[in-house]
């Protein structure tokens, strides 16, 4: 031993703490952010609060679409259970167990509780990726030859390809077009940012009611699971169920957010064009509208004495 670690063996394993590619995208959507709100003082009067307001409900829309595709808690589940540890061992321990499901794969949580007995630390998290170019088996079989904790092991086996439960190809189908919808709305709320910055203000309203409908449809896709019989995952007396989490959740509100706000727009487009003109910093100046000239200043010794 040299400090409490072995010098030539691989370390245990440890729980992620965070997503890679989840933090990357909130960084630069709060660098955007940060952006604005440094030349925010520069816009004048009222129209700064509306810039302002427009602004950070954009973004936070933009980096809700983006992060959902790397979150792994469209659907959650829990169950504390005493259950086998290791493969051909009778030793039982006390923990709680964890599936979360995303787009891109499957996580597989195992804590215990406490988190230390039989004198190992008992914390993992492990990935198991079904999206489209990723080999589920090949990170199953990895798992075996790490000798990973028999519970993770018998939950991914649960939604593996071979299993009776047959619920694989369909997980990775719906997540596959749940993941196509969500990118077609990124592309749309970027159609009607820009649409916004020009005195179309209606179009911009239709974008954004496209978008919300893409988000919508996305989770219609991922729900269709729902419809088959999923098999039961017995750990130890304890059965472990699953229900929608909070992407799932946070892109419903989200999607329903951009259908209100569109359709508020186009509503405020027939009703009341002015105010809508107002709150996108679009109206123009009444004397520079009819192009009005308030003073005429003549020179009297070349001006017409008619004049």
């Amino acid at each position: 031993l040299f400090g409490g670690i072995y010098p030539f063996y691989p370390q245990q394993r440890k729980a992620a703490a965070f997503d890679i590619s989840t933090t990357t995208v909130i960084v630069v959507f709060l660098a955007l952010a940060c952006s604005f709100l440094l030349i925010a003082p520069g816009i004048r009067g009222r129209a700064r609060l509306y810039w302002t307001l427009r602004v950070l409900l954009s973004l936070f829309v933009g980096v809700v679409i983006v992060v959902v595709q790397f979150t792994g808690d469209w659907e959650t589940g829990w169950v504390q259970a005493n259950t086998s540890y290791k493969s051909f061992s009778p030793v039982q321990v006390s923990a709680d167990i964890g599936l979360h499901i995303g787009l891109a794969g499957v996580n597989v949580t195992l804590r215990g509780n406490p988190v230390t007995q039989i004198n190992e630390t008992i914390d993992y998290n492990e990935h198991f990726p079904w999206s489209f170019g990723a080999d589920y088996e090949r990170s199953y079989s990895q798992g075996l030859h790490k000798g990973l904790p028999s519970p993770i092991l018998y939950v991914a086996e649960k939604l593996s390809r071979q299993s009776p439960c047959a619920v694989h190809r369909q997980y990775r189908i719906a997540a596959h077009y749940a993941s196509a919808m969500l990118w077609a709305a990124f592309c749309t709320w970027i159609i009607s940012n820009i649409l916004f910055s020009m005195p179309v203000l209606v179009y911009g309203g239709y974008m954004l009611l496209v978008t919300g409908a893409f988000m919508i449809f996305s989770l219609l896709s991922f729900s269709t699971v729902r419809n088959s019989p999923m098999c039961l995952i017995q750990i130890g007396s304890r059965t472990l169920h699953t229900a929608y989490g909070g992407s799932f959740w946070l892109m419903l509100a989200i999607g329903l957010l951009c259908l209100v706000v569109g359709m508020t727009i186009v509503a405020m487009h027939h009703l009341n064009l002015d105010l809508l003109k107002t709150f996108f910093d679009l109206r123009e100046d009444k004397a520079e509208e009819y192009q009005e000239m308030p003073e005429v200043f003549i020179n009297p010794p070349l001006g017409n004495k008619g004049l």
